[in-house]
């Protein structure tokens, strides 16, 4: 009978996932543990059949029907079965509300919940992040009305009252540069405000809500008059007429999620608070969402090396399976260091923003927070990109092959580099942290995570990088084009040294129970250098190459 290669077999997202285990012990009350577990497991089995679902179906995108039988107009989104599921599955596992719970644990609980869901979902995760953020910048604004009404829905754990909110910010004139804004906010007779104008990227149009930028009629130019309004998108069961979805976009990746074109024709609209600085109050939903920005992100990972590994023991070739060839075996075990250390960051970062909403955060945890979330989200955005393509070529041309499922998993992973600020933009971000005494804050931080571990040559070269770092800073910071061309490559550095020093936290705490994984994860990850700190540009060859 003609060989037929085995498919890769996915182990239990939950019950075989050791990184995740060893953290909620090490992290979380017992006393906590029962109830999360219990939603846990459950997310794990539904993953592990969503997965199984994937290789033995076709692919399915969201279809727009924009006019009905009769020739009214509808806009109406039909969806793949993950999104259909998905408020079930919300609300059942609390997979949002949790985060909100009264405890410094509550974003390590809901993280852990998200990051088993994230590609089970079909990147549902998308607009439950929206709905987060909004959540969290609504709270933030102290607007008691929006509260009452709102909150109860976005966090609601039952299915028919649960509300998604979508996150309106992007223009045909720009992503991050939100300054020229052109969506003009307006009072109609009774006092009541209007938008008018066309948003080019609606991740979450689905949903029942959003957070839009606007510009108030008369107010002047620039970030500081956009003003953030509060939107409701349905009329009972039908979309509202001043709401036209233009079309659906057709995207490389995450195409079971509907990004849509819109044009808002009088859409009724409440602003958050004052008719002024919306930029500043969109502040705190980019920190929960780029904090569920780096989760997906290391769970992509998660699932591109558990496959990968999989398939390496049951792959035969030149007499032996790939596991046992020498260089295949490094590959898998450097992707495997590189994973555990942007798990042990992207966690920090989720378990300091549940401490720090909480008011159990210290002023240095606070600053560790500001300076960590663009640094999580920008690592990790770029190493998933990179670990998912490692493990397409581990499949060989399988890899390449639709129907298996996995050229999936990369073309979704690049999106993250791109969703909640560019690698760039977070690069600059970071610069803005460090003007403060963050730097400072992360180097106790360091030193604090560092305590206990045995391993003296990887301590010595965080802290040597952690050095480097500031040095470069100091030297720099003077020239403030230099410092922007090399921010790149700081934020890089940074963002290294944290996560070893994170996993050598870890690793101390596993080692005193039996498990050397991760201080053989933290050696081969330090040992492939921390720093990626650049030369400046003295030639100025960036205008002779543009």
């Amino acid at each position: 009978m003609a060989f037929l290669q085995e498919a890769p077999q996915l182990a239990h997202p939950y019950r075989g996932d050791r990184l995740l285990l060893a953290l909620l012990d090490r992290v979380l009350p017992a006393e906590r543990r029962a109830a999360l577990d219990a939603d846990l497991d459950a997310l794990g089995d539904y993953a592990l059949m969503a997965w199984q679902r994937t290789c033995t179906t076709t692919r399915r995108k969201p279809v727009l029907t924009r006019w009905g039988a009769w020739g009214q107009r509808v806009d109406r989104i039909e969806l793949t079965t993950a999104w259909q599921e998905g408020p079930r599955l919300t609300t059942a596992h609390a997979v949002l509300a949790a985060g909100h719970a009264d405890s410094e644990h509550a974003r390590l609980e809901e993280f852990a919940r998200v990051y088993l869901y994230h590609l089970a979902s079909e990147f549902y995760t998308c607009p439950l992040a929206m709905t987060d953020g909004a959540a969290t910048a609504i709270k933030a604004s102290g607007n008691r009305e929006l509260i009452a009404r709102v909150l109860p829905h976005f966090l609601s754990r039952d299915p028919a009252t649960f509300w998604l909110s979508g996150q309106w910010m992007t223009e045909t004139i720009g992503g991050s540069d939100v300054g020229n804004t052109e969506t003009i906010a307006r009072q109609d007779a009774n006092g009541q405000w209007r938008l008018y104008g066309r948003k080019w990227f609606s991740s979450a149009v689905v949903g029942e809500a959003a957070l839009a930028l606007a510009r108030p009629e008369g107010a002047g130019g620039g970030t500081g008059a956009l003003a953030l309004f509060y939107v409701e998108t349905m009329d009972g069961e039908r979309r509202k007429s001043e709401l036209v979805i233009d079309r659906l976009k057709d995207k490389l990746g995450t195409q079971e999620l509907p990004t849509a074109e819109i044009h808002l024709d009088g859409l009724p609209a409440w602003p958050l608070g004052e008719l002024a600085h919306g930029v500043r109050q969109v502040a705190p939903m980019l920190n929960v969402t780029r904090s569920w920005n780096a989760i997906c992100a290391v769970a992509s990972m998660a699932r591109a090396i558990s496959l990968a590994r999989d398939f390496a023991a049951r792959r035969q070739a030149f007499g032996r399976p790939l596991i046992e060839q020498p260089l295949h075996a490094q590959t898998l075990a450097n992707m495997q260091a590189d994973f555990e250390a942007a798990f042990a960051l992207a966690f920090e970062v989720a378990h300091l923003l549940g401490r720090a909403e909480h008011g159990a955060a210290s002023a240095e945890e606070a600053a560790v927070l500001r300076l960590l979330t663009p640094l999580a989200k920008l690592w990790t955005g770029k190493l998933a990109v990179k670990i998912c393509s490692e493990t397409l070529e581990c499949f060989g041309g399988a890899g390449y092959i639709e129907d298996t499922g996995l050229p999936q998993l990369l073309r979704d992973a690049q999106v993250y580099a791109i969703w909640e600020g560019t690698t760039n933009v977070l690069s600059l971000d970071s610069l803005r942290a460090l003007a403060g005494d963050s730097l400072g804050a992360l180097r106790h931080a360091i030193g604090r995570w560092l305590d206990g571990n045995d391993d003296m040559h990887a301590a010595s070269a965080i802290r040597q990088t952690l050095d480097a770092a500031a040095r470069w800073l100091d030297q720099h910071a003077a020239t403030r084009d230099t410092l922007e061309a090399g921010a790149r490559g700081l934020a890089f550095t940074l963002a290294r040294c944290a996560a070893a020093a994170l996993l050598a936290r870890q690793a101390s705490w596993s080692s005193q129970r039996g498990d050397p994984r991760p201080a053989a994860a933290l050696h081969r990850f330090v040992g492939r250098g921390l720093d990626r700190l650049v030369t400046p540009d003295a030639g100025n060859t960036a205008s002779l190459l543009s």
